[in-house]
């Protein structure tokens, strides 16, 4: 088995055995990589490259398809307030990098970066408060980190 085999099946293994939170986490970190990768090919004269244009897009898009899973994988009836709360800024947010995207604007990027890390922060501290063995939490059908 190659590396890249067998970094690829150790992450699958990671993405199948992580509880609902830490699969949480992990999408917050991925969206925020992935923001951080759009504005960093924004720094100077970036549109005499027409690649760096289309690396921006691409790293955005990637960022607010998993925004959306985000979404997706709330549970607005247990979730009451809070729920509708992260449904609302979650929207917002995908809104700020569409508008972001279109204006190549790395301050709204940076504005949903900022964010989207404070709220990482406060899931990794739900989950490293969370007692309950990752066996029991199981993951959640419909969260798709793979991508």
């Amino acid at each position: 088995m190659g590396y890249n085999q067998a970094l690829s099946a150790y992450r699958e293994t990671r993405v199948r055995t992580a509880s609902q939170g830490t699969l949480i986490v992990m999408l917050y970190e991925e969206a925020i990589k992935q923001i951080g990768m759009a504005i960093s090919y924004l720094d100077g004269d970036f549109r005499k490259e027409p690649s760096r244009v289309e690396k921006v897009n691409n790293h955005v898009i990637k960022s607010q398809e998993i925004i959306t899973e985000l979404m997706a994988s709330l549970d607005m009836e247990a979730g009451g307030e809070i729920a509708k709360n992260l449904l609302s800024l979650y929207t917002y947010f995908n809104q700020q990098l569409l508008e972001a995207n279109v204006e190549k604007s790395p301050e709204k990027m940076i504005f949903v970066k900022n964010m989207m890390d404070q709220l990482r922060l406060a899931w990794v501290e739900v989950v490293s408060n969370t007692a309950v063995p990752p066996e029991v939490q199981g993951a959640p059908a419909g969260i798709n980190i793979a991508g």
